[in-house]
């Protein structure tokens, strides 16, 4: 995404506020490692992984200011903020949703992403699960809020969907699942829990997905622009004269069930037939670059 933003015009930075993250995959910023590191509190403290963390986030919770002064030096930067996976920092524990909140009194205009795998949508009760956290995420942190199913090319290879792809992005009625569930020696232990789950779910309305293959450009370019909505950054200024605002109100930018059915045909139902037609485009393009430059 980094890549993908500078490539655009961007200037962007990247914060990592992930004390386990020894090995960053891209250039950081700032990094919470300069102040904590999960390796030395399990050390010193005595503490496993999942409270080594927590008190990671509560210590740069307490230590604002470090943070606040590290931020003054990427000025009006677009930022990505690279938070840790595990999910109690974002459904019940609140040194997240604090600085969080200190982080939009100086006036930056946040966005959630959460990332989920796409595959875990061919297991009904893991599928389940994840709404669940994304709901739960939701409410906790009360930002505008994405959820995106990632991986998507990866899917198919983890088991068959159920049903289309945009059953599952648009959280469609969930009854159909339960017959699934029902299936399941295991869960159809659990009828009664698994309903009042689904209807807790149905009766929120809030949890839906995008999608995102990271190796496909159109697929990034379409959740930046869902991200750019929600974050505000595609209204611009509010100054005379500023057209983005109408613009933006004209084109959505928001997905579509034409756009879930593209992805499905692309990486799902024809993804071999895809891969061909891709390969040929490439060769062409190549063929034509090799043409000019003799």
């Amino acid at each position: 995404m980094h890549q993908f933003l500078n490539a655009t015009g961007r200037k962007v930075s990247v914060v990592n506020l992930d004390p386990a993250n020894d090995f960053l995959p891209y250039p950081c910023a700032i990094n919470i490692s300069d102040l904590i590191t999960l390796q030395d509190v399990m050390e010193e403290l005595k503490l496993g992984p999942n409270g080594g963390m927590m008190y990671c986030m509560e210590f740069l919770e307490k230590n604002f200011d470090w943070f606040e002064e590290k931020l003054k030096s990427l000025g009006d930067n677009y930022i990505l903020f690279d938070f840790p996976g595990q999910v109690e920092l974002f459904t019940h524990h609140n040194s997240v949703k604090n600085i969080i909140e200190r982080l939009q009194k100086l006036n930056y205009r946040l966005v959630t992403i959460h990332l989920v795998d796409a595959h875990y949508c061919t297991d009904p009760t893991k599928y389940i699960s994840i709404l669940l956290i994304s709901l739960k995420t939701m409410l906790q942190i009360e930002l505008p809020h994405i959820n995106v199913l990632s991986k998507v090319d990866l899917m198919e290879s983890y088991g068959k969907l159920a049903f289309n792809l945009d059953f599952y992005t648009e959280v469609q009625d969930l009854s159909y699942l339960l017959q699934h569930l029902d299936e399941d020696p295991f869960a159809s232990k659990f009828k009664e829990l698994n309903k009042a789950l689904c209807g807790l779910i149905e009766d929120f309305n809030l949890v839906g997905f995008n999608t995102l293959c990271i190796e496909d450009k159109n697929s990034v370019l379409k959740l930046v622009q869902v991200i750019d909505k929600a974050n505000g950054y595609v209204f611009g200024g509010l100054t005379e004269g500023n057209e983005s605002i109408m613009l933006a109100a004209m084109g959505a930018n928001t997905t579509t069930l034409s756009d879930i059915l593209e992805v499905q045909e692309r990486w799902l139902n024809s993804r071999e037939d895809y891969d061909e037609w891709e390969l040929k485009q490439q060769q062409m393009e190549q063929a034509q670059k090799n043409v000019k430059a003799k």
